[in-house]
Parts: structure tokens; sequence; C-alpha cells
């Protein structure tokens, strides 16, 4: 038995060094940076001027979407007849922009407007029959699914069946049969030529609304200006998405971020605020990621997701506060359930020969299932379900994630006699079942990753971006790398392995769990910081040689303080020449 953490493997990557010094002359770039271009395959000074300076002439024609020219003109003829639209959303950040971005255009157009977002809880993932027939008896003539609906063909063809036309918009992979809706934008249908694949649901929403301005005669200057406004909320739904930082992404993340520097939406100002992010400092990804995302995700998993959409929409600052500060408290509920289930699953021991886990226990929360296995999938580097268990129902809720050598989504369709529903990516997926086939699913999905994975396959890796001496990562050094920025999915940032450190003083292990280490190498001193890593520190002493696999990081707690404003994170540690 072991609940340990698996060491990890380092994959050390050889570069031409003449070539990448060659690439750095001609970018202004130091060594460090340009080895880490070799290794992601940007080679030559065109593609990497466009890969650090992402232009917006890289986001495509919305028209270039299957069916965008039927949604755009549907949508636009319900606007000028002012026919009740309702726009069916869903409870996560991608949902929530998503029926921002188009609340906010449609109603900019003039429209009549309404959104329903469902509440995780009562409701669960995906469009629910009631929330139709209510819409029919509002005298609804047009739904547009935001994020969702990709997978709901006998909701959609009740729509039909009360006379209300549907749009669907969505990013999930498809059925084999699509949705029988008047039309359906996503990128990811078989017959959809769209360049960008891996758009998120809140991009596609921006597609429709971009398409829908054209398709409503509006100047370009116009388009320009609202285009530059929905590019925020966009930017941070497709971080928090998960979804690959390259091509359109990439330029819709960076020109987002550069806009959320002051942002306008009294919302977001708020909301920035309670997260702590610094006044006029255009945010990372990774702030995106670790404090605002997780604040809008809150309301969704915790209570209702209404309120998200209400604090981007309000136009009173002080109830923006107000429901800034609550979704600040919730995620702070958030997180504390969060540790408590990893911490029973945890204690339930697990074999090398398990290749795919399931943890399931009755009314675990479900609203925090898909970021414990997130959390059990680094610990594990295997895939992991984690359900939540109804005993009045008799079903159990959950969620899947995996590591990338693994498709959830294909493992759930190779036996899907077992759900009820299920639906989802292929690193991320839910499903609802009955309780009495968790120990049959639980035998089945380690069957099935057995077959996949190899015993290799389960020893996590690190992919090394590059070497680099210490002497090398100094403040020019940081500052080009974190220049490859927005990091995310695709783009993660740069780890570095440094060899040959000797360590200048014992280990430092702070509040019990953070390890401090003081480093030298070749005259050169550096301090590296590893969160979460003080079992690195038994048997570590002064004058010990080690190589340490590091990120380098913003630190605007240091550069508030007059310090260098950046810092080396560790991720791994070994002796040296091990």
């Amino acid at each position: 038995m072991t609940n340990g953490r698996q060491p990890f493997r380092w994959e050390l990557p050889v570069h031409p060094e003449a070539e990448v010094a060659a690439l750095a002359g001609a970018l202004g770039l130091t060594l460090p940076a340009a080895r880490v271009l070799w290794t992601r395959e940007i080679r030559n000074a065109a593609d990497a001027q466009r890969f650090l300076r992402p232009s917006l002439a890289e986001l495509h024609d919305p028209f270039a979407l299957a069916d965008m020219a039927k949604a755009a003109a549907r949508l636009a003829r319900a606007v000028e007849r002012r026919e009740k639209i309702l726009l069916y959303g869903d409870y996560d950040v991608d949902g929530t922009s998503s029926v921002v971005i188009l609340v906010s255009a449609l109603r900019l157009a003039g429209a009549s407007v309404d959104f329903h977002v469902p509440h995780r809880m009562r409701e669960g993932y995906g469009m629910r029959t009631e929330v139709v027939e209510q819409a029919a008896a509002d005298g609804v003539g047009l739904i547009v699914s935001v994020d969702t609906g990709i997978r709901a063909g006998a909701v959609v063809a009740h729509a039909s069946q009360l006379g209300i036309d549907v749009i669907v918009t969505d990013h999930h992979l498809p059925d084999g049969e699509l949705p029988a809706a008047l039309a359906v934008l996503n990128p990811n249908r078989l017959d959809c030529a769209y360049p960008s694949k891996n758009l998120c649901g809140a991009a596609v929403a921006l597609k429709l609304a971009q398409a829908l301005f054209v398709e409503l005669g509006w100047e370009p200057a116009r388009r320009e200006r609202l285009l530059g406004s929905f590019l925020k909320l966009a930017a941070i739904a497709t971080v928090a998405d998960v979804v690959p930082l390259t091509g359109e992404n990439r330029a819709i993340v960076k020109h987002g971020l550069e806009g959320l520097r002051d942002p306008r939406n009294i919302g977001l100002k708020a909301l920035f605020e309670v997260a702590g992010l610094e006044p006029g400092a255009m945010p990372s990804a990774r702030q995106v990621a670790f404090q605002i995302a997780p604040r809008i995700n809150a309301a969704g998993r915790m209570d209702d997701a209404r309120n998200v959409i209400e604090l981007f929409l309000t136009a009173d600052p002080g109830r923006a506060m107000e429901l800034a500060q609550a979704l600040d408290a919730m995620n702070k509920e958030r997180q504390e359930t969060q540790a408590e289930i990893v911490k029973t699953c945890e204690a339930v021991p697990v074999t090398g020969a398990e290749a795919g886990l399931v943890f399931s226990a009755p009314e675990w929360h479900a609203g925090v299932v898909g970021i414990v296995a997130g959390r059990l999938v680094e610990r594990y580097a295997r895939p992991v379900f984690v359900l939540s268990e109804d005993p009045e129902t008799g079903e159990a809720k959950g969620s899947g994630r995996s590591p990338a050598n693994f498709h959830l989504l294909e493992a759930l369709e190779s036996m899907p006699d077992l759900f009820v529903k299920f639906g989802g990516h292929r690193q991320a997926a839910g499903l609802t079942m009955k309780v009495q086939r968790i120990p049959e699913f639980r035998e089945r999905f380690a069957a099935y990753a057995a077959a996949v994975l190899s015993e290799a396959d389960r020893i996590p890796v690190l992919d090394i971006d590059a070497e680099a001496s210490l002497g090398e990562v100094d403040d020019q050094g940081a500052a080009d790398l974190l220049s490859l920025a927005p990091f995310g999915a695709a783009n993660q940032p740069p780890l570095l392995a440094l060899r040959g450190l000797d360590l200048v003083l014992t280990p430092e292990v702070k509040n019990g769990k953070h390890l401090f280490l003081k480093v030298r190498q070749d005259g050169v001193m550096r301090q590296i910081k590893g969160w979460n890593m003080a079992e690195h520190a038994a048997g570590l002493r002064a004058g010990d040689r080690i190589d340490a696999a590091v990120l380098v990081e913003e630190d605007a707690w240091s550069r508030a303080r007059g310090g260098p404003g950046w810092g080396l994170i560790l991720k791994d540690l070994r002796p040296s020449g091990g």
C-alpha cells in the first residue's frame, strides 16, 4: 500500500546551443527564454514574434463557425421584433461569463432578454425540460444556450414542439448526432471548418455577439470598442476553463488581460479589490486562475451562480462590493470543504496496481468534487473520479480529472450503461449514476485505465523546458522568461532544471509546511521557495549538492516592498546527479 506522492521522472531536453544563441540574438532575449521557445518548437524569429506579441488580427471571422449566419440572422430578427429571448447558461466561470457577454450585447442592441443558470445542487448540469416549459409559458420565442446544450437533444426537440427556436452555443464534445436546433455553434462539430477548435464557451458566445453586431449593421469602430470590452471576460473564462493558450486563445487572453489593468465594470473592480490584486497592474493568467476564477466559481459551487451575473451587471458600487465580499466568503468555505474531502480521500489505501481511482461517500459537497479530483490526480498521477452520494435520491453525482495521457470522456463512453448521464472533455468530465453501481464503476474504470496506461504512464513526469545556470536566472533572465506569458494549458510556465546547486544553509521549514532553500552556484546565491514541500527537508544539510526543478514566477509582494518582483518556486529536487 502507498499513499505518498509518486517520485517524478525528469525529462530533460537537449538544445543545439548555436541555433538557440542565434534565436536569442535575433529576438534580444537571454538564453533561458530562447531555450524554452526552442523546446516548444518556436524556432525562428517570425514565429517567435507572433508568439510574443499576438495580434487581434489572429481572431478568426465569426462567420467561419458552422451555422453562424443562421444564428446571427435569427438573433437579429428577435432583437428587431422585441421577441423574448432566454439565455440558458451554466454555473461555472465559463458559463456565467458567457451569459454576461450575451446579456450585455443583447441589451446594447435593445433586446428583451433574460437568463437562466441552473442551481448545481437542485438542478445539476445541463438543460432541463421544465425550464423550457416555463419559458414557453412566459412567451419566450428564442432560447440561446451558452456553454451547454450540445448533448441536450431531447430538451431542444421539446422546445421546438413548444414553438421555441433554439440556438445552441457550446464547445463541449458533441454526441454522434447534433441537437435539432435552428443553429448549433460549436467549433468541435465534425462538419465545422473553424480554424480554432479549442475555444471556451465564452469565446463562442463572444463570436455570436460579434456576428450579431455585423448583422445589425453597426459601424466597425463601434464593434471594435465592444470587442475590447468583451475580451476581458472572455479572457477570464478562457484561463478558467483550462483550454490551450495557443493561437486565437492566446490573443484573447493576452489582450483581455491587458484590458484588465483598468477594468471599467464595477463588479470586476470590486472582485479585484477583495482578491487583493494590485490596482493598475495587469493581472497574470495565474492570478486569474488562482485568485479571480475560484471566487467566481464559488457561487455556483456553494450557492447560486446568479450572484456572479448580478455582480457583473449591476450599476450599484455598493451592491457590487457586497456581492464580491459574499463570493470571497463562499470561496473560503469552499477551500475548507475541499480540504476535508481531500484529507478523507488520501486516507484511503491506494495500491500501485490501481490505474484508475474512484472515491465516493455520502453527502460530499458536489460543488467541490471536481477540484478534489484534480488534487488527487496531482498526487497519484492517474485518472480520478470523486462522487457525492445522495441517500434520498439513491444517485451519485461527481466529476473526474485525468493526466494528459488519458481521455476521460472516451473512458466513460466505453461503459455508458453505468450512467444516468455523463459528458465532458479529455481531462475533465462529469456524471450521474445510481449509488448501487459505484462498485462496478470502480472496477470497470480501473480495468479500462489499466488497459490504456502502462506502469510507466503512471509515473508522473516533469517535462523540463530548459537547463540553466543559477547566474542565468537574474533580473533580465527572469523578465524574459515571464515575457512568454500568458501561461496556462499548452503554454505552461517555463520549468527549469538548475543542476549542481550547493545548499548554503540547512533548509528552513516555515509554518510546518513550506520549504525555503538558500543555494549557491559559481558564486551566485538565490533563495528557492517550496510551497507545501516540507517533506523534502528530511535529510538535507548545509553543504549538500542538489538538482532543483523550478518555476520563475512573478512576486507582487516582493515588488511592492522594493524587491525583485520575481522568485524561484520549487517543483522538485533530488541529489545532484540523480
